[in-house]
């Protein structure tokens, strides 16, 4: 499993601030991710008593998961993605079960493996497992299934 904490993760995900919902690429391969999030004051999905919501949570499953197919667009030596652009969808949410919600200041952890892919021309449909936790503190877990399209090259 490679290390790319220092990786953009802005490359292959579609997502710019305020929505962007992963900070840092833990660890990644062609199966597997593990991001890290910190939730600030100004982020979009904490609500008055200064939680994390379920929308958030499910947003930063998403975005680590996508992560892993977003990847496998662009070579090994060339993870700065130029020109490469990518867009994606979340087709399906099969399972969700929420057990508690963050704080604001906290900083989550999300691990993600591929279960099922299947590659066409210039797209990727796949399903993802997703567990998300803080402070060793399993916050939600779900399956869902991503529709990942490579863009056109202007």
């Amino acid at each position: 499993m490679n290390n790319f904490q220092s990786l953009d993760i802005t490359k292959f995900l579609p997502h710019r601030a305020p929505f962007l919902m992963v900070d840092h690429v833990i660890s990644i391969d062609d199966e597997h991710v593990t991001t890290s999030f910190k939730i600030k004051e100004d982020c979009i999905f904490t609500d008055e008593n200064n939680v994390f919501n379920e929308v958030g949570l499910i947003e930063n499953a998403a975005q680590t998961c996508s992560s892993i197919v977003g990847k496998s667009y662009f070579e090994e030596d060339d993870l700065e993605g130029e020109g490469t652009k990518l867009i994606g969808f979340i087709s399906a949410i099969k399972k969700v079960t929420l057990f508690a919600s963050p704080k604001i200041g906290e900083t989550i952890i999300s691990k993600a493996n591929l279960k099922s892919r299947f590659d066409a021309d210039h797209y990727s449909i796949c399903t993802l497992e997703c567990s998300i936790s803080s402070s060793n503190k399993e916050l939600l877990s779900c399956e869902m299934n991503l529709f990942i399209q490579e863009m056109p090259k202007s």
